[in-house]
């Protein structure tokens, strides 16, 4: 009998230590830079035949889906798929204890912010197993890191079940590295973090630090209009080529407002919110940070764009750069390396390389041309907005990622504007009592972007 069990037990023992097999498949990378929409996908729509005039990409800050939006299926959309029931990760007190299990978290304000550098979401990720988020959160405030696995609903994000129980969204967008706001904030506006795996700011000459081309380098030299909407600081300024630009188009957030009231918006916008503030200011949604007062700040824009004459001809992506330390239960897979440049290892640093994608996060696509109620299982990460952007705009690829990112086109219906007349969505509420909780009114200071 005991001899017997052994194949069960080196069975049990192969299934427990290998990553799921979807983490094992390697993409096709077939195109590289340079590559125009138009030869990655000959049979899809691009340039003219796409009816957007207008792309508007908003980024928030450190929420992961399942810790948004794993309640979804039950609350608003059953297309999405939900957290599993029974998931959990170890008690790092007690690892042989009962683990830890997903719950409703009563605070919007959390006691401490988390774990989400290069090194802390690699063991989180723990190859692919997702077991490694309570004991990389462990702090003086959370001794078991308990809060890695707290999750809202739409009582407490009522906007944004709303919203994402109306347009069309994924439960398969990943950012883009498994690391922090920088690298991956990079991918989305470069195609790639060109080495950087940590919140790095230029440190040289002004001028010239951070020449890596970017998005905004393509828009120029095909003529397309396009701005920088910022709330405190524009993040795109990291890039010298930003920073030198004419002025005009880095401009404070209030003049959103003005440009879509007027029918003026660019082509091309990226919106900014406030990175750095109390718990009750700051509107970007990082941990300890109110999450409704970044759901408000969100229901504004979005809300400025339903009123706009140009909402008929525009699309808004809102996301979050990464997942901020909080628990996500599906296995990042493998993605194309965006280049020749390897990660900017220190010493100590986490093995790893850019062949990977993040922890899930959020997306939604607001459009009068998003599919009404939909949820795409497609494979997505950040380029893949950046990716639409050069399709609408005929822009060649920056990089081997971009090139061969998915568009997300499955998220429309280009033949007809479903959203017309934009929809009415719950409104974006700040419970006074939460934000006058000693959670909210004794925040710690925001430890990083």
């Amino acid at each position: 009998m005991r001899h017997a069990l052994w194949p069960i037990v080196a069975c049990l023992v192969t299934i427990f230590a290998t990553p799921p097999a979807e983490a094992l498949r390697v993409p096709k990378c077939t195109f590289g830079p340079g590559a125009t929409p138009a030869q990655t996908l000959p049979r899809r729509p691009h340039g003219a035949a796409i009816p957007i005039d207008h792309i508007i990409v908003l980024m928030q800050e450190n929420r992961s889906y399942d810790h948004y939006f794993g309640q979804l299926h039950y609350e608003g959309q059953p297309r999405s798929r939900p957290a599993p029931k029974n998931a959990a990760n170890p008690d790092p007190t007690d690892p042989g204890g009962a683990p830890i299990a997903r719950f409703h978290q009563n605070n919007y304000c959390e006691s401490a912010d988390l774990d989400h550098s290069w090194n802390g979401t690699h063991k989180e990720w723990n190859g692919g197993r997702m077991d490694g988020f309570t004991a990389e959160n462990v702090d003086t405030s959370d001794p078991t890191g308990r809060r890695t696995m707290g999750y809202y609903d739409r009582l407490d994000l009522p906007f944004y079940y709303g919203l994402f129980s109306t347009f069309a969204t994924s439960d398969r967008f990943f950012c883009s590295v498994l690391s922090q706001t920088f690298p991956n904030r990079f991918f989305l506006l470069a195609g790639t973090s060109f080495g950087h795996i940590a919140n790095d700011f230029p440190t040289g000459n002004p001028a010239t630090d951070f020449t890596q081309p970017t998005i905004f380098n393509e828009l120029d030299d095909a003529g397309v209009s396009w701005k920088v909407y910022f709330s405190e600081i524009p993040f795109a300024d990291e890039f010298g080529y930003v920073r030198n630009h004419a002025p005009g188009n880095v401009v404070p957030i209030h003049q959103f407002t003005i440009d879509a009231q007027n029918g003026t918006l660019p082509n091309v916008a990226y919106v900014d919110p406030i990175f750095e503030g109390s718990a009750n200011t700051e509107n970007d949604e990082h941990p300890p940070s109110n999450i409704q007062v970044g759901q408000n700040f969100t229901a504004g824009i979005i809300n400025a764009l339903f009123a706009s004459p140009q909402w008929g001809s525009s699309a808004l992506f809102l996301t979050w750069d990464e997942h901020g330390g909080f628990y996500d239960h599906v296995p990042p897979p493998a993605a194309c390396v965006p280049d020749d440049i390897p990660p900017m290892l220190g010493s100590g640093d986490e093995p790893g390389a850019f062949d990977r994608y993040g922890i899930r996060v959020p997306v939604v696509v607001v459009s009068p041309y998003a599919r009404r109620r939909y949820v795409s299982h497609r494979v997505y990460d950040h380029t893949s907005i950046l990716r639409f952007i050069q399709t609408r705009f005929d822009l060649p690829a920056l990089t081997r990622r971009d090139a061969n990112a998915d568009p997300m086109l499955k998220l429309f219906d280009f033949k007809r504007a479903t959203f017309a007349t934009p929809p009415t969505l719950p409104a974006a509420v700040i419970d006074q009592a939460h934000e006058q909780s000693d959670a909210c009114v004794n925040a710690p200071p925001n430890g990083g972007i």
